[in-house]
């Protein structure tokens, strides 16, 4: 009896053996099973999930409209209206001008222009935050037919066909923008400044309206040298 009971012990270890390897890989599948379960949102991780997508929805479409490419050269300070008005009656604006306002803000001499002598004109603006809120207040003005706003570099930018051409820059972004001014706009284009002149082109008029200075040129005819 002793024999026969030794010949089972092997086969009875072989067994415990396979039943413990089972217990230990159910053991491992549970608990790996555990890792890599995620826990179910809750309402408020749905809430927040659903305000990111409507975050990232919005950001694509301000995007599409307007972009960031670089950033100001100038903090944005509107010019007061007084002054915008000063500055297209110095200007002379008229019926069949094109105006280009370089570095447009939220659009005020642009659709000023327009509503009051029903020019065409143009902003040109690289802060994309400028551009939407000046396409708000064309809307709003009842202008976007006649006015249009540029997301884009002045530096970069084709102004060309305009016949008067406003600016409120700094005296260093006026004198580096002066050679393009000269160099592309057609003889006779009005240009008036807000604030600041042109190094050491001389303005044709200056006006001040309550402290602000205006200055005005016209561009010379080219020399045939």
């Amino acid at each position: 009896m002793k024999k026969n009971r030794n010949q089972y012990f092997p086969l009875l270890a072989v067994f415990s053996t396979l039943l413990l390897a089972g217990c230990s890989g159910t053991a491992m599948e549970q608990s790996a099973s555990a890792q890599t379960a995620k826990p179910r949102p809750t309402a408020t991780q749905n809430t927040n999930s659903n305000a990111n997508v409507s975050n990232a929805n919005s950001t694509t479409s301000n995007s599409n409209a307007a972009k960031t490419l670089r950033d100001p050269d100038v903090v944005y300070v509107p010019t007061p209206q007084e002054v915008v008005d000063e500055m297209l009656r110095m200007a002379k604006v008229k019926e069949g001008d094109v105006l280009y306002d370089l570095g447009s803000g939220d659009g005020r001499i642009p659709i000023t222009a327009a509503k009051r002598f029903k020019i065409r004109a143009v902003g040109i603006e690289i802060n994309p935050v400028r551009i939407e809120e000046a396409n708000r207040n064309a809307a709003e003005n009842k202008v976007t037919d006649l006015v249009k706003f540029r997301n884009a570099d002045l530096f970069e930018s084709d102004f060309s066909e305009a016949t008067v051409v406003t600016l409120y820059l700094l005296p260093s972004l006026n004198e580096k923008l002066r050679p393009k001014l000269l160099r592309e706009l057609k003889p006779g284009t009005r240009i008036v400044s807000h604030a600041f002149r042109m190094g050491d082109w001389e303005p044709e008029k200056s006006a001040e309206v309550n402290g602000k200075m205006i200055y005005f040129w016209r561009v010379p005819e080219r020399s045939n040298k």
